[in-house]
């Protein structure tokens, strides 16, 4: 039996144990309260690193009283760039730009006496992960677009790159700057949730929604906007890639419309081939990134 620790890291930290691929016992959070959304950006990274193994330590020992077998493997999922174990660039983390994440924490582990190899992945490919584990599909290409406080785009199975395609550019009028990484037309600078206040300074991103749904003509030619941008990065995915199921998760993905990015996505895609797409909405947990983390980490330490 192969007992795994997954931890992700969004706008919180949530630790769990997984037994064969499946989570069990209870789920380790921080910041406790779900409507603390600033603590991890103004947190060190050192700081981070303790609460992330402070969580496995505590996943670890559950485990032995459990009498389940010891920690083969430990996944860790993160916001933006990561490879060989570096976080190279986090837009929304910028605390973790160019830590030696494997490293670091294989070295608090090791204070508690854990020895388990860790395996770090990003946030987005570990959601694209755990879509596939739960639903058997492992040996199948799973694309997922998370829409939250920053866009990501996650892909299983795995292939090295970068897959930054929050970062994707959809529009090249000069204006659009809202992007937390500084460049311009880019999809995250249209989507995310911090860019969407930018933008609208007076406005909530909630209030934008109902605003258009209330037919405000500003509200409604950005809602018109927001979905237009998905559709085109979309749509080059499925122009590089291929058609394929694509999944849509995160808080903020009760923005999304499904019929309205369809029909913008119909009109980019024109090839009778790539047509063969399916559009699909997942409800935002945070348990089918745990099992990525986890799955990821086993079968990447398995190779």
């Amino acid at each position: 039996m192969t007992t795994a620790i997954g931890v992700v890291i969004t706008e919180h930290v949530v630790s769990g144990r997984l037994q064969d691929e499946r989570l069990t016992g209870k789920l380790l959070r921080f910041p406790k309260d779900p409507e603390a959304q600033d603590a991890l950006p103004a947190m060190p990274a050192s700081e981070l690193v303790e609460i992330i193994a402070g969580h496995i330590d505590v996943l670890s020992k559950a485990a032995t009283s459990d009498g389940a077998a010891s920690v083969g493997a430990i996944g860790v999922a993160v916001p933006g760039i990561v490879r060989h174990g570096v976080v190279e660039e986090s837009p929304n983390l910028k605390q973790l730009k160019g830590l030696r994440l494997t490293e670091k924490l294989a070295m608090a582990l090791a204070e508690h006496g854990i020895e388990a190899p860790v395996y770090v992945a990003n946030d987005a490919d570990a959601i694209a992960a755990g879509v596939a584990a739960t639903r058997g599909r492992l040996d199948e290409l799973i694309r997922v677009w998370t829409i939250g406080n920053g866009i990501g785009y996650g892909r299983w199975p795995y292939i090295d790159g970068v897959w930054e395609g929050g970062h994707i550019t959809v529009t090249l009028d000069p204006k659009e700057r809202y992007c937390g990484c500084g460049g311009a037309g880019h999809l995250e600078g249209i989507m995310g949730y911090r860019a969407m206040r930018m933008r609208f300074l007076d406005l909530e991103p909630e209030e934008i929604f109902a605003n258009a749904k209330k037919g405000d003509l500003r509200c409604r030619e950005f809602v018109d906007l927001w979905h237009r941008a998905l559709a085109a990065a979309t749509a080059s995915f499925i122009h590089l890639a291929g058609p394929g199921r694509f999944y849509f998760t995160g808080y903020n993905v009760g923005f999304l419309e499904l019929p309205l990015l369809r029909s913008h996505l119909e009109s980019m895609v024109r090839m009778s081939p790539l047509q063969s797409f399916s559009l699909e909405i997942l409800p935002p947990d945070d348990e089918t990134a745990l099992i990525g983390a986890g799955v990821s980490a086993v079968r990447a330490l398995a190779r």
